[in-house]
């Protein structure tokens, strides 16, 4: 069966070197690095990074492996994707890891200043230029990156949010999900809480001693948590 795991902003597919090992003994994992991420391509069309290229490039990469329905899931922007992609193809969804992830916002207030902060966040990009990348840290964005450009332009496109599609979709959800966050994430243990109780039949794991990247924190648990949960899932 396989598995679709998609990184945070900033980061790269080589944050999950610490599950690749666990995580392919039993399943098919495919990780890859979105738009302007590591070593994808950094097209200079703002007009080519936008949630709906990202959710169909993860469709394109499911038709890559044969798959016609997966097990979804990502970190953070990844987790959110993750969320976007089945409101597009739930059909295509075996099950989704919500993995230290938010909703989005109902309220146009909160969507603004989150998307304020994704604008400053380009901008530094924009003005440091590759310093501001090779300032990141590899610990927690698992790679390295080939454009500071791309890196702005995903955050303009990408990290900014448009409407409330994510967090309105959530009780419609059918699929098995999995809500794992690090006890020490706090800014998204809020929404850990809420998508649990939104999603029929969600589990949620909160993981000790865990930041918002808890899958490099703590390893060993998040791999346990995540490989509990896919051996419950109907064959």
């Amino acid at each position: 069966p396989v598995v679709l795991l998609s990184h945070g902003y900033s980061a790269t597919s080589q944050m999950w070197r610490g599950q690749i090992a666990a995580l392919s003994k039993d399943h098919t994992l495919v990780t890859w690095d979105m738009r302007g991420h590591g070593g994808s391509d950094s097209p200079d069309d703002p007009a080519r990074y936008s949630a709906e290229a990202t959710i169909d490039d993860m469709a394109a990469l499911l038709d890559a492996v044969g798959a016609e329905r997966a097990v979804i899931g990502g970190l953070s922007l990844g987790g959110y994707m993750s969320l976007m992609f089945h409101a597009k193809y739930p059909q295509r969804v075996r099950a989704l890891l919500i993995l230290d992830t938010g909703p989005g916002f109902r309220k146009d207030e909160a969507r603004n200043g989150w998307n304020q902060q994704a604008a400053r966040t380009a901008e530094r990009f924009e003005e440091e230029g590759m310093a501001k990348v090779n300032a990141l840290k590899e610990t927690s964005t698992g790679g390295t990156h080939r454009s500071a450009i791309g890196l702005a332009l995903a955050a303009r496109g990408m990290l900014a949010q448009r409407d409330a599609t994510v967090i309105e979709s959530l009780p419609g959800i059918r699929v098995p999900s999995l809500i794992v966050v690090g006890a020490d994430d706090t800014p998204f243990l809020q929404s850990a809480e809420v998508m649990a109780a939104k999603i029929a039949g969600a589990s949620k794991v909160v993981i000790p001693a865990a930041g918002h990247t808890a899958n490099i924190d703590q390893p060993q648990a998040f791999n346990d948590a995540v490989l509990g949960f896919l051996k419950t899932l109907p064959a």
